[in-house]
């Protein structure tokens, strides 16, 4: 099992539409669609773990709610500061959705 939360990127939307649209006109069967959004969780999340190298420091004035639920914690922020080596963002609020970074499949730690 991989972690669903990309599909609900622009990335994600899309590729889920155009696959909806393949199984309306016959070009593929629901079954693919669903092994196709699998492969697409897998790797995503893949991708996101072996290869973005940037770190991003943030700072909010409110931790409005948070919860933990099922090892996944979501945390409202208001007044949120991002920082990235030169680069600096400011936003009024932010919602963070942050999942166990270790493989939940297996529990091994992604690689480095």
């Amino acid at each position: 099992m991989t972690y669903q939360l990309y599909r609900n990127t622009t990335l994600g939307n899309t590729l889920q539409e155009s696959l909806d649209e393949l199984i309306q006109y016959g070009q593929i069967t629901p079954q693919l669609a669903v092994r196709v959004l699998v492969q697409f969780d897998k790797s995503i999340n893949a991708a996101l773990s072996n290869r973005v190298k940037s770190r991003v420091t943030f700072k909010a004035a409110k931790l409005n709610t948070y919860r933990f639920c099922d090892n996944v914690w979501t945390l409202m922020l208001n007044d949120v500061e991002f920082r990235e080596v030169h680069e600096f963002a400011r936003v009024d609020k932010v919602k963070i959705v942050a999942c166990d970074g270790k493989n939940v499949s297996t529990g091994d730690e992604p690689s480095r």
